[in-house]
């Protein structure tokens, strides 16, 4: 596909996030289909340079005209965007953004509170001359506009994130991938779209913005209702669903979940222990939690002898279970390829092709699949301003 065509297709977006979070969101959104104009500063995002390169990598504020200005993780969220140079310290720039804004559905940024108001594009600027913009932040600790935090000038990184929200106390540790950049960019995409409805119903947009803080708690639902009640903190690896874990094969993992007491029947029989289904410490849920050591014990004493298929041979499409796949492993699987989870993807210049994680929303009618590859920097310049009827003398970065 060379345009888009999803549902989104009549949403316009001035996404002016950088590094992870922000580019995440605004990424669902175009896979979606709505039009997303990233506007970079003159030396780009600075995720631009984060490893792996391809062979024919340009430093993103080198001109770069044939080769990939980009490694591969700014290519994985921001696909299917368009990217527009503006030096926003400048009065020449800040006006042709705010022509941007005039005509566009919705703003967002993911810089500290205050730093695009001190620019002179607050909200409220850019609302004074679209009312029905929607403006979307994503923030370490939140926006002053929404309530104020004592940490509301804070910097704010995954770890910081993952750590405040109670999120480590209560894994045990860090998630190895950047969760509280990854939620947070989810939540700011659905908050988007639905201040965009509200706006074209109404006639009138809102700021409003996500917290990395309360994007950990909102994840922590449960554990807080229990915590509400009993004032007692989790420990990290105790469970009130048992089994419900990772369990040690002769290759690998494999997880098992068969807390319902049909699927640990089935478990059981498979195991060939019969005598667990009425042993007094497993023979229900309740039992396997308070006795939750001796309960997995039994089971990783039979996953051991077993590789990661062979147990998947027995007990898939009967108990939950999902062996503990390697990207190598999950490259292969043919459920990949029949939910089209892989986007072919050409790199500019001379370069390999490349594969992205596809939009795993699915539409019966509606294809949604990867339409544009991540643009180099600078790359949409005179397109975008000739799309939008913006003149502008001079030039900064590259058209």
């Amino acid at each position: 596909m060379s345009s888009p065509s999803g549902p989104l297709s009549d949403i316009t977006i001035i996404d002016c996030t950088m590094a992870f979070a922000g580019p995440f969101g605004t990424a669902l959104l175009a896979d979606l289909g709505a039009r997303v104009i990233k506007v970079e500063p003159p030396n780009g995002d600075g995720f631009r340079s984060v490893p792996p390169y391809p062979p024919h990598f340009h430093q993103p504020f080198k001109h770069a005209a044939e080769g990939a200005d980009y490694g591969m993780p700014f290519a994985g969220v921001n696909r299917n965007k368009r990217s527009l140079c503006l030096d926003l310290h400048d009065a020449q720039d800040q006006e042709v953004f705010f022509q941007l804004c005039e005509q566009a559905d919705a703003v967002v940024e993911n810089m500290r509170a205050g730093v695009m108001d001190g620019r002179g594009l607050s909200y409220e600027a850019i609302s004074a001359r679209n009312p029905k913009i929607v403006y979307g932040a994503i923030r370490g600790y939140g926006d002053p506009r929404t309530g104020a935090s004592p940490y509301a000038e804070w910097p704010c990184l995954d770890v910081a994130g993952q750590s405040v929200g109670g999120l480590v106390e209560a894994t045990g540790d860090l998630f190895g991938i950047a969760i509280a950049d990854i939620y947070p960019g989810t939540l700011m995409a659905l908050g988007l779209v639905s201040a965009i409805h509200k706006a074209r119903r109404t006639g009138k947009g809102e700021f409003f913005d996500v917290a990395m803080y309360d994007a950990m708690l909102t994840l922590l639902r449960a554990n807080v209702a229990s915590y509400s009640l009993t004032r007692e903190q989790s420990k990290p690896g105790r469970r009130s669903l048992v089994p419900f874990s990772l369990f040690p094969t002769s290759d690998g993992r494999v997880a098992i979940a068969a807390p319902v007491e049909a699927h640990w029947q089935i478990l059981c029989e498979a195991m060939q222990r019969p005598d667990l289904k009425d042993d007094e410490r497993t023979s229900t849920n309740a039992r396997r939690s308070e006795n939750q050591d001796f309960t997995e014990a039994q089971i990783a004493a039979w996953t051991t002898t077993k590789t990661k298929q062979e147990i998947v041979d027995l007990l898939g499409g009967r108990v939950p279970v999902g062996p503990a796949n390697t990207l190598n492993e999950v490259f292969a699987d043919p459920h990949v390829t029949a939910r089209q989870m892989l986007d072919p993807c050409e790199l500019p210049g001379d370069n390999p092709d490349i594969s992205l994680a596809a939009n795993p929303i699915k539409y019966q009618h509606t294809p949604t699949h990867l339409y544009q590859r991540p643009p180099r920097l600078g790359e949409h310049n005179a397109e975008v301003l000739e799309e939008f009827g913006i003149v502008k003398t001079g030039n900064k970065g590259r058209a």
